[in-house]
């Protein structure tokens, strides 16, 4: 819900002993973004299916006095998500905050040659997975009073890529969705946007054979790919009061990508 911003409160203190949900929190972005909230006095629930890296994640930031929760859930099973609230230390849950980083990429081939089972597996975690979180979330937001949710898209959610069509249609998809939710829920104070990264050094490219890597670098403008650092901020502004007026856009982060 909308109120002017006092100019004696600090900045990104409305995240002070909030409740945020990040999903894909094993690593990369999701990673990044639940340490920024964690030291920010965000109670973070983490939530990925890789049980030790989860935990790692955690233990580092109650190392470094947060408040983290990991959760192993799986985003491609609808039903997961309402175990959360049954999770110890998570009592009085109430997200304002919602991220969703989840995502997978396969090897790529041609839309004639893609296996079906690679597809329904990007499909189910790029982007259904994004759905059945915000399904969860949202509910809890409206009856806290509102909330804000950024969804993590790509550049590929702009542009066709070729030998990539289940994550291409996956990112289209979260952008679209971004855009229908904001609209559906902007009367609830609830706030949705999404963000498009370029490339950026994640354990997601690390499948990238070294001239493929070159070639994807030479692509951006700023001749480098982003840091999981620089998306968070790009996430976290639109998480915070400082885009109160912001809903159902998509920001590129993508080093001029786009701009092309």
């Amino acid at each position: 819900m909308h109120s002017e911003t006092d100019p004696k409160q600090a900045p990104f203190s409305e995240f002070r002993g909030a409740d945020a949900v990040v999903t894909g929190a094993a690593s990369g972005i999701g990673a990044a973004i639940a340490r920024r909230l964690a030291s920010l006095g965000t109670r973070v629930v983490l939530v990925d299916r890789n049980a030790d890296q989860l935990e790692a994640v955690g233990k580092s930031i109650r190392e470094q006095g947060g408040n983290a929760v990991p959760a192993v859930v799986d985003v491609t099973q609808p039903d997961a998500f309402a175990r959360l609230v049954q999770c110890r230390g998570l009592e009085g849950f109430a997200p304002r905050f919602c991220v969703n980083a989840a995502g997978i990429d396969l090897p790529r081939s041609k839309t004639g040659d893609y296996p079906v089972e690679n597809w329904d597996r990007v499909l189910s975690v790029n982007l259904s997975g994004v759905f059945y979180a915000m399904r969860f979330a949202i509910p809890r937001m409206i009856a806290r009073g509102g909330g804000s949710i950024v969804n993590i898209a790509s550049i590929m959610g702009h542009r066709g890529i070729e030998g990539q069509p289940a994550y291409t249609a996956a990112k289209h998809g979260v952008v679209g969705l971004s855009r229908a939710a904001a609209l559906d829920h902007a009367k609830d104070g609830i706030r949705v946007n999404c963000v498009s990264p370029g490339y950026v050094d994640t354990p997601l490219l690390d499948f990238m054979p070294a001239e493929h890597r070159q070639a994807a670098t030479a692509k951006h403008p700023l001749g480098r790919f982003g840091t999981t650092s620089e998306i968070s901020d790009a996430i976290l502004f639109l998480l915070s009061d400082q885009s109160t007026f912001v809903t159902g856009a998509c920001l590129p982060v993508d080093g001029g990508y786009l701009a092309k």
